[in-house]
């Protein structure tokens, strides 16, 4: 399309909405059967046009229009007998204007909806019009129900939910944890121009589905919040059996020893038949119902118990049999378990205590010993040589200096971190009172030379003999 004729497409455009605004009316009307409608109509401020003529058109379909109400300042209002709202049509005004030529429909019903056309013939401009819809609104009547089902593999409905005679169409939705399906809503045109809706649901059912939650949920403009309906499912299906009681311990002269027969089944079981696979029950045992008590077990007893229940979709059965032994075996009870339990773990506390002292003890006998060490020996030699078989006394002198201060620790360790034993620092040279006549002897002394100045002081070597 070319710039001009874009430009003449919004020039017409400009002149209808003008031209529409000329006629004022409300777009939406909404209404209930038996109320009475004002449709309203203006034509504010036509200047310089000529106003000749009104008249209410309804239109039903897109191809079906009906004049339902006409005015003439001249010739009068006309109301046409064929209209579908024939004698309940009036202008609002009597006598009606042209300047507000608004009309009433009174016991509207809800084939009124649709839209309604007010029309003026004007001079020079032509006709010029408004369109009000009429929208009808019926509230719905809303039901839901369940369907009783028997248990089965093939999907079938369960539950229905149904909305009728609204206006318009209600809305339907289902909440439930069950695993079926919702099938597309039923809608149904009703000759009073309501609509009706119905909505399924449907599943396979199982007897564990017999009495699981399922609700509809309805939405509808009329009603300020959804109508929410909760249901339980009914599956039907014949009784499940299972006999208990009986512990596989059973031993002569046990007396008060029982069995019971549970059964589930919908509708509810009626009748419960106990029987033995021999046929004969024992004389010790009493039957009441679905419980089976035997009053002193005895080698009777030894057989199989068959429990049959029905309802009207048929029956069920479960059977046990009973080994009676001659006497009752012991029972492992929790008591003996929470003993066994007990000990295991006090061996494991006392096991991991151990281990804490083993690991404490290693610590410490790492450590170097914190005693101070005796200080050194300082000695003197009076001569360079001693003399051979001279008393001890006369060349070797020991003197004792004042104590010396604390020294490192450190300087006891030798290259495998081994302590010096301050012993050796202490020992003497060896004395042998043999045949020297008390004399030392020479491969037996160890001599201290030292070139040392007297006054200073050393640390002996370790002697060894």
């Amino acid at each position: 399309m070319t710039m001009s004729g874009l430009l003449s497409a919004l020039f017409l455009l400009i002149v209808q909405g003008s031209l529409a605004q000329h006629v004022r009316v409300e777009p939406e009307v909404v209404s209930f059967p038996g109320q009475t409608v004002t449709l309203r109509c203006q034509f504010p401020n036509p200047g310089d046009t000529q106003l000749t003529q009104v008249s209410w058109i309804f239109e039903r379909t897109d191809t079906e229009r009906t004049n339902i109400a006409v005015f003439h300042p001249n010739f009068g209002v006309n109301y046409p007998t064929s209209s579908p709202v024939s004698g309940r049509v009036a202008f609002v005004s009597n006598p009606p204007t042209l300047d507000n030529p608004s009309i009433q429909i009174k016991d509207v019903k809800m084939t009124d909806e649709g839209r309604y056309i007010c029309e003026y013939a004007t001079y020079p401009s032509g006709n010029e019009q408004g369109v009000s819809s009429l929208v009808m609104l019926a509230k719905p009547k809303n039901t839901a129900t369940t369907v009783t089902v028997s248990a089965g593999k093939t999907p079938v409905i369960v539950a229905r939910c149904e909305s009728s005679n609204g206006r318009p169409a209600a809305t339907i939705t289902w909440s439930t944890a069950l695993n079926g399906n919702v099938t597309t809503p039923l809608k149904t045109d009703n000759p009073d121009n309501t609509v009706s809706i119905q909505s399924v649901y449907m599943l396979a059912p199982q007897p564990e589905d017999n009495g699981k939650d399922i609700s509809c949920i309805v939405s509808h403009r009329t009603m300020a919040q959804p109508e929410t309906f909760p249901m339980k499912l009914d599956v039907e299906y014949p009784p499940v059996v299972q006999i208990k009681g009986y512990n596989n311990n059973w031993y002569k002269g046990q007396t008060s020893a029982h069995l019971t027969c549970h059964a589930d089944g919908n509708p509810v079981p009626t009748t419960v038949t106990w029987k033995t696979l021999s046929g004969h029950m024992p004389e010790t045992v009493q039957v009441r119902e679905n419980r089976l008590a035997v009053q002193q077990v005895d080698d009777t007893i030894n057989t199989t118990f068959i429990c049959e229940v029905k309802n009207s979709l048929g029956y069920g059965r479960d059977q046990v049999t009973v080994v009676v032994r001659d006497f009752r075996q012991s029972e492992t009870g929790s008591s003996t378990g929470a003993i066994v339990g007990g000990i295991l773990g006090v061996i494991i506390l006392v096991a991991i205590i151990a281990a804490v002292i083993v690991v404490v003890r290693k610590k410490y006998a790492d450590r170097p010993p914190t005693h101070k060490p005796p200080p050194p020996i300082k000695t003197v030699s009076y001569s360079d040589t001693p003399s051979i078989g001279r008393p001890e006394a006369d060349y070797i002198h020991h003197e004792t200096e004042k104590e010396e201060p604390m020294t490192d620790l450190s300087a006891f360790y030798d290259d495998k971190d081994h302590l010096r034993s301050s012993r050796d620092d202490k020992q003497t040279p060896y004395h042998d009172d043999g045949e020297d006549g008390g004399m030392a002897r020479e491969e037996d002394m160890y001599y201290i030379t030292s070139s040392v100045a007297r006054g200073s002081s050393f640390v002996s070597s370790g002697v060894i003999v």
